[in-house]
């Protein structure tokens, strides 16, 4: 099970020009990319109030702005992923996995409209046999119902399977599932570092997963 944006892409550069275009909109100054980076993570809804708080923290927003703000970035955000790029090694490891009859997942907190569109634009849609977006279930991550749900999907144990992200929601939704977690170094944890969060492994390239393979 792969997490997607700061796994598997990094899409932040089209995540920040949906909001910045949601900021510009109430007459704000735009956000920009390395402050975008800080707050992904924990779906869109939560992203729009982090910009519209300025920082992490966002329960003094209101949520008839947060609603409003969040209808302008699903619009913008639509349009177009041409700045989104794949992570160096992801295609071959994918296809290395694929080749073995490894059974493979997303499950991310993107809401899920977005998703398929978003494999098949880079080139990935082809290696995934199910898809677990941030509204297909209730829950989110850090929850472990994604998680769980994909294993009964796959008919496997949480100890036959491993789930690979880049921050802390994934870390903990995979130690809640018992599944052993994969952390990449170089994702979105809101600027700390993912060893923080004690993954079983953390890499610098999806491709060292495949050492001694």
């Amino acid at each position: 099970m792969f997490d997607l944006d700061g796994t598997l892409v990094d899409s932040v550069p089209d995540l920040a020009a949906a909001v910045d275009k949601v900021l510009l909109a109430l007459g704000r100054a735009p956000a920009g990319i390395e402050r975008v980076r800080d707050w992904v993570g924990n779906g869109a809804r939560v992203l729009v109030r982090r910009a519209l708080a300025g920082g992490l923290e966002h329960a003094h927003v209101e949520d008839a702005e947060a609603d409003q703000a969040l209808r302008v970035f699903m619009e913008a955000y639509a349009e177009s992923h041409a700045l989104t790029q794949v992570y160096p090694g992801v295609a071959a490891t994918l296809d290395w996995l694929r080749k073995q009859d490894v059974p493979m997942a997303i499950v991310t907190n993107k809401p899920e409209r977005f998703v398929a569109p978003l494999l098949d634009e880079k080139g990935l849609g082809r290696y995934f046999r199910w898809i677990v977006g941030g509204d297909t279930l209730v829950q989110q991550k850090p929850d472990p119902a994604a998680l769980l749900h994909v294993l009964r999907m796959a008919r496997v144990e949480a100890g036959q399977a491993l789930f690979i992200g880049d921050s802390r929601n994934d870390v903990q939704a995979a130690k809640a599932a018992g599944v052993p977690c994969v952390a990449l170094s170089y994702g979105y944890n809101h600027g700390r570092p993912i060893a923080e969060e004690g993954p079983a492994l953390v890499l610098d390239d999806l491709r060292q997963l495949l050492a001694g393979a």
